[in-house]
C-alpha cells in the first residue's frame, strides 16, 4: 500500500494534469499547438539530460548531418512529445465519426482495410514513437475497427486510469502490458487486432537488429505470436502535417506469413523487417521521433554503454 504522503502527491499531479486538460479544451487546438511548441523549447534548454541525449541519438544516427541541423532536431523532437500530450487530450474533443476526415487522410492503406474487413485472421499492428501513435488505435476504433492495444501504464494510477479511459473512448482496448499474454492470445485466436509499439529497449534478453546503424534490443514476441499464430504484420504510422491537428494515417509495410515461412531465421526475419519499417517512416520526417527515449540502452555483450545514456 502507498504511503499517504506518496498517495497525497500522485493526487495532486491527477488534478494538475485535469486542469491542464480543461484548458486544453478551453482553447483552440492550434493555440494550444503554437503553446505547446512554446514549452517544448523551453524544456530542451532547461532539461541537459534529455537535450544532451536526444542530441546524442540523433548524432549517431545521422553521422553526415550538420551540428546546428542536429541541435534543431533535437529541439523539434522535444516539441513533438509537448505536441503529443496536447493532441491526445484534445482527440475526444475533435474526432468522431463524422468529423475524423477533417483530421485523417489515409495513405497506403488499402489493404490495410482489406484484411480488417475479411475479419477472417487475426492481424498485429505495431508502430514505433514516432508522429501521433495514439490516433492510430483511436481512428480505427471510431471507424468500427476496434484493437486491443499492449501499454505499461504510468506510475501514477490516478493519471493511468484518466488517461487509459481516453484512449478507450471510441472502443480501444487498452491491456498492461505485464500478464499481457494471455489476453493477447486469445484476441488473436478469436481474429482480432492486436497493436504494440515496437521501438522499445528489449533489455540484454532481446534481439538486437539493426537500427540506424547501431544494434537496437528488440522484443522477440512479436515475430513469436505472428508465427504461432500465422497472421500478418502491419507497420502502421500517423504522421502529423503542417496543418494544425491534421494526420496521414497509412502503413509503411505489411508481412505475410508467406514472407517469412522459407526463411532460414524467421523470427529474425521479421524483427529485422519491421525494425526497418520503422527507420524508414522516421527517416522521412526526424522531427517527428522521440529521440530523448532509450532506445539503444541495452548493448550487446561486450559493447560499452552509451555514454550520453
Amino acid at each position: 500500500m502507498a504511503k499517504p504522503s506518496s498517495d497525497l502527491v500522485a493526487r495532486l499531479q491527477y488534478l494538475a494534469l485535469r486542469l491542464a486538460a480543461m484548458t486544453v479544451h478551453s482553447w483552440p487546438i492550434a493555440l494550444d499547438l503554437r503553446i505547446a511548441d512554446f514549452v517544448g523549447s523551453v524544456m530542451y534548454r532547461v532539461d541537459r539530460k534529455h537535450r544532451e541525449r536526444a542530441i546524442g541519438n540523433l548524432r549517431r544516427s545521422f553521422p553526415e548531418m550538420p551540428t546546428h541541423k542536429i541541435e534543431r532536431l533535437a529541439e523539434e523532437s522535444v516539441q513533438h512529445m509537448c505536441r503529443l500530450a496536447v493532441e491526445t487530450v484534445s482527440t475526444t474533443r475533435l474526432i468522431h465519426i463524422h468529423t475524423f476526415a477533417q483530421h485523417v487522410e489515409f495513405v497506403n492503406f488499402t489493404q490495410t482495410l482489406e484484411l480488417m474487413l475479411r475479419r477472417n485472421q487475426g492481424l498485429i499492428m505495431l508502430t514505433g514513437h514516432f508522429g501521433n501513435w495514439e490516433i492510430l488505435g483511436y481512428v480505427l476504433a471510431t471507424l468500427g475497427f476496434p484493437t486491443t492495444s499492449i501499454a505499461r501504464p504510468l506510475d501514477n494510477q490516478y493519471m493511468s486510469h484518466w488517461l487509459f479511459d481516453v484512449r478507450e473512448r471510441t472502443g480501444q482496448r487498452i491491456i498492461a502490458k505485464k500478464g499481457a499474454v494471455e489476453e493477447v492470445t486469445g484476441v488473436l485466436e478469436q481474429k482480432g487486432v492486436v497493436g504494440f509499439i515496437a521501438d522499445q529497449n528489449a533489455g540484454s534478453k532481446g534481439m538486437f537488429v539493426d537500427f540506424f546503424g547501431r544494434k537496437a534490443s528488440t522484443y522477440k514476441s512479436i515475430g513469436l505470436l505472428a508465427m504461432q499464430y500465422n497472421v500478418p504484420v502491419i507497420i502502421g504510422f500517423a504522421r502529423r502535417t503542417a496543418k494544425p491537428f491534421h494526420f496521414q494515417v497509412g502503413a509503411q509495410d505489411i508481412i505475410y506469413p508467406q514472407d517469412w515461412q522459407a526463411q532460414d531465421e524467421p523470427l529474425r526475419y521479421i524483427t529485422q523487417r519491421y525494425t526497418t519499417a520503422i527507420e524508414d517512416m522516421v527517416r522521412k520526417d526526424p522531427a517527428q521521433y522521440l529521440w530523448v527515449h532509450r532506445r539503444w540502452k541495452s548493448r550487446p555483450r561486450g559493447e560499452a554503454p552509451e555514454q550520453f545514456d
